[in-house]
């Protein structure tokens, strides 16, 4: 049985792979941070590029300028705008600074451009995307080192651009200004209108916590390989950095090995991959992949297995590199939020969020509060006269006012469906403003043109007024709908608008068109052909997405009022573990619908059974414990801390079984990995927790079930590399022709390429 289960998981989910993101300040897309007046330029917004860095300072500088509130030459005793770190980005900002007349200090702790300094000896530079021109005054020419540092270094003397050394510790405001405070002991703050966070990863690199880590033959940088040439040398780490690292000393004669503690490399770009591969093949390097060091002493090192079992290795040099920690310190002491931090505030928030959405959904649901009698809030609010209650009687008789006002008095989801199509409507809007692509503006006016008609105006306004005036009890079509659509079933009046839920939210998201007392034929036709034909079909071609990303309320909700919170999904294997949750909620409405298939054929104690269970045990109600508390109070109580996907990604009935449709469905994600450049912006915004860049550094499909086509990871990458598309008969990636990705839509602007064109050379690159 466990085996069983083991198998389906991984078939299902868990054989996919589950990169971490890392942790890091949050950043608006423009630079901007949660505390006013600071902007995070360079490699912590999350592409490590020289040009974007370029970019990303100088435009720093000049929103600053375009502030409203931003006056040069404001603050007495101090700087217009502050620079902390010396490199590309900080240096871009300073020139832009100088060039547009305003007071600055550029503060750096160690030296210009120490980060390249670092790199090891004629390391090769990536200038991409080529055809990219940076705002400011910095351009790159060199591909090596060597010449990019002289380079760098005559465009910064050029602009007359100075550091100062100091080391900022943290950034606090202070009335209408900043303060940088200093770790020289004795230093004066420094005062500044505006600062530019130009640091990097200059955090302290990480450490494997191993015996012998601290001995002097232990190193986190590579300069100069050609010193180690016929030394034992192990290389220890699986990104770009360990395995240039491993190239250039295999290259000078060192006898090398290369340790890392996967079986597979996730994250470097292709190039080097196949350097290393054909290395080892060459019998120049050893691969030590799915290992661990265990101690490094000063002639051998111990590697451990997955078998648990020790390989000892000659060892003269050991360089451990495996990436620095981001300086979250400065960023906490700065009160700057950090991705994934769990402290005080998150969790009293949370809980506040928890506690309010438990009120709403009890409120809304017309349901016992916890399910303790005669605490029914809406009865309560009716009792004491409270809003709605107090509303007028608006309209004449029958008239379309009289009757929306009648269910505003009386009906609590009518407020509820109204405010949730508002925020829609308005988050919506930003949305579109914020991400200006045609894909993320047809995808946001079709959700939430779904919303407000047929699951707000449909069920609250049109069909009861429709039904006020006789429509559906005067014969023909209109009573042959309302009877079948609209009613509890044959003989009753058709007053229960709120069955139209079920013609956009199918079978088993929405199950109470089916868990009735008498089967109602109209809604078991539909929705057998909507859960088992038509959602499948749609899935078979455009992915689960179709549906979650394109119809669905829920995801209505995620992509307007939850499109800023995307990046707080938790990643990894453990909540890829956690997905299968879904599929119990799942196993227990099949189980539920053949139980009640069974009362309707059988009768008897399955019938008595059935509604007993329903009835009289609320925390073993389907409609309590799954539509009130999982989809509604935590589904929407967790929107701010942990993204607003998680009801879709963990929970979600409807997305389980799609999720099994999804495994066989010709869509993906394509990637053109000669352009993929590892940065990770792809996973870390992913709101369904899928490592995206996994796929991509790869060339492969992305093929995991869960993707909602949000189009996040094809908006943000920062060279264009990602695409929509899916399979044809033959095996061909054929791409969508809706825009997604602005850096595509740049490129085609600037070759003067028609989309067709465009698309056909594209889909090539990815075959």
């Amino acid at each position: 049985m466990f085996k069983l289960l083991y198998q389906y998981t991984h078939w299902l989910h868990t054989q996919w792979p589950s990169g971490q993101v890392e942790k890091n300040p949050v950043v608006n897309p423009d630079g901007s941070s949660n505390v006013k007046g600071v902007r995070i330029v360079g490699d912590l917004t999350g592409v490590p590029l020289l040009k974007f860095s370029a970019d990303t300072g100088a435009k720093a500088v000049n929103a600053f300028r375009n502030e409203s509130d931003f006056k040069p030459g404001a603050i007495d005793g101090g700087v217009d705008i502050a620079i902390i770190g010396a490199g590309v980005s900080g240096i871009s900002a300073a020139i832009e600074a100088k060039k547009a007349g305003l007071s600055y200090v550029l503060l750096e702790s160690q030296e210009s451009f120490s980060t390249i300094k670092n790199f090891p000896r004629k390391k090769p530079i990536y200038t991409y995307p080529t055809d990219m021109t940076p705002a400011g005054e910095m351009r790159f020419k060199s591909d090596v080192k060597e010449d990019l540092l002289v380079e760098l270094e005559q465009q910064r003397v050029e602009h007359g651009i100075e550091p100062q050394t100091a080391e900022v510790t943290e950034v606090v405001p202070v009335k209408n200004y900043l303060e940088l405070r200093l770790k020289k002991k004795g230093a004066e703050p420094i005062k500044a209108q505006r600062v530019v966070v130009a640091i990097g990863r200059t955090g302290n690199f990480r450490k494997l916590n191993v015996p012998g880590e601290n001995l002097g033959k232990v190193s986190n940088r590579l300069i100069d390989a050609t010193e180690y040439a016929g030394q034992n040398v192990l290389v220890v780490g699986g990104g770009d950095s360990a395995l240039e690292a491993a190239i250039s000393l295999a290259e000078v004669g060192a006898n090398t090995s290369l340790s890392y503690r996967k079986p597979d490399f996730q994250r470097p770009k292709p190039e080097n991959v196949e350097r290393i591969k054909a290395l080892s093949e060459a019998g120049k390097l050893t691969l030590y992949m799915g290992t661990n060091v265990q101690d490094i002493a000063e002639d051998k090192v111990v590697l451990c297995d997955d078998e648990n079992c020790d390989i000892e290795l000659q060892n003269d040099q050991t360089f451990i590199l495996i990436g620095r920690e981001p300086p979250l310190d400065f960023f906490r002491r700065s009160r700057i939020s950090i991705i994934g931090d769990r402290n005080f505030k998150f969790w009293a928030t949370f809980t506040f969020a928890i506690l309010v959405f438990t009120f709403i959904y009890h409120w809304k649901g017309y349901t016992n509060l916890l399910g303790i009698p005669n605490t029914n809030l809406w009865v309560i609010f009716q009792n004491l006269g409270w809003f709605p209650f107090n509303l007028p009687r608006f309209g004449q008789e029958g008239s379309l006012v009289q009757i929306v006002s009648d269910i505003a008095k009386t009906r609590p989801d009518f407020w509820y469906a109204f405010a949730y199509s508002v925020v829609i409507l308005v988050f919506g809007i930003k949305r579109i403003q914020r991400r200006k692509t045609p894909y993320v503006t047809r995808q946001t006016v079709t959700l939430t043109a779904i919303q407000v008609i047929p699951l707000f105006l449909l069920p609250y306004v049109v069909f009861p007024w429709m039904g006020a005036n006789g429509v559906f009890t005067s014969g023909g079509i209109g009573e042959w709908f309302g009877m079948t659509f609209l009613s509890n079933g044959p003989g009753t009046e058709p007053d229960q608008y709120w069955r139209a839920f079920g013609f956009i939210l199918a079978w088993p998201l929405f199950v109470f068109n089916f868990f009735t007392d008498q089967p109602l034929w109209g809604w078991l036709v539909l929705g057998t052909l909507q859960t088992f034909v038509i959602i499948p079909l749609i899935i078979y071609r455009w992915g689960k997405g179709a549906y979650c990303g394109w119809i669905c309320s829920c995801g209505a909700m995620a992509e307007t009022l939850g499109d800023k919170h995307r990046h707080k999904m938790p990643h990894g294997m453990f909540w890829n573990k956690v997905n299968m949750v879904g599929q119990y909620i799942l196993l227990v409405a099949l189980i539920l619908m053949a139980w009640r298939i069974l009362g309707w054929t059988a009768g008897g104690p399955f019938e008595s059974s059935f509604n007993y269970a329903l009835a009289q045990f609320p925390l073993i109600n389907y409609k309590y414990v799954v539509d009130l508390w999982l989809a509604g109070v935590i589904g929407y109580g967790v929107y701010f801390h942990f993204s607003g996907r998680a009801w879709c990604r963990f929970a979600c009935p409807l997305a389980a079984l799609m999720h099994i449709y999804a495994r066989f469905s010709k869509f993906r994600i394509f990637a053109d990995k000669k352009k993929c450049i590892s940065c990770n912006a792809c996973t870390s915004v992913c709101h369904q927790g899928i490592d995206i860049m996994n796929f991509a550094n790869k060339g492969l499909g992305m093929e995991d079930p869960e993707c909602v086509r949000c189009s996040a990871c094809v908006q943000i990458c920062p060279t264009g590399v990602l695409n929509f598309g899916h399979y044809d008969k033959k095996g061909n990636p054929v791409l969508d022709r809706l825009w997604a990705s602005p850096v595509q839509m740049q490129e085609a602007e600037l070759a003067n390429t028609p989309l067709d064109d465009y698309m056909q050379t594209a889909a090539k690159k990815v075959s």
